[in-house]
């Protein structure tokens, strides 16, 4: 799986926010930007990516996610 493929898949959960993927083979950095964020505890924001990656994390074609989950706002002051 390539990592266009991966950002497909959450793109399918995440229409309209940015998502932002490196890696190759089974191993991701992923990143989403999205509003429906706000106010969600840092697990909550993780299992609503996971949602659409569970399918290809069960098959084993992807093993390991690292997941970083910003609104608009903290992603700007992340950026400096």
């Amino acid at each position: 799986m390539d990592a266009e493929k991966v950002a497909e898949l959450v793109r399918s959960g995440f229409a309209g926010d940015e998502v932002i993927v490196d890696g190759a083979g089974a191993n991701y950095t992923i990143t989403v930007i999205s509003e429906r964020f706000a106010g969600q505890r840092p697990v909550a924001r993780q299992q609503s990516v996971y949602v659409t990656l569970n399918a290809t994390i069960a098959s084993g074609d992807i093993h390991a996610v690292n997941l970083q989950t910003f609104t608009p706002g903290e992603w700007q002051a992340a950026q400096g």
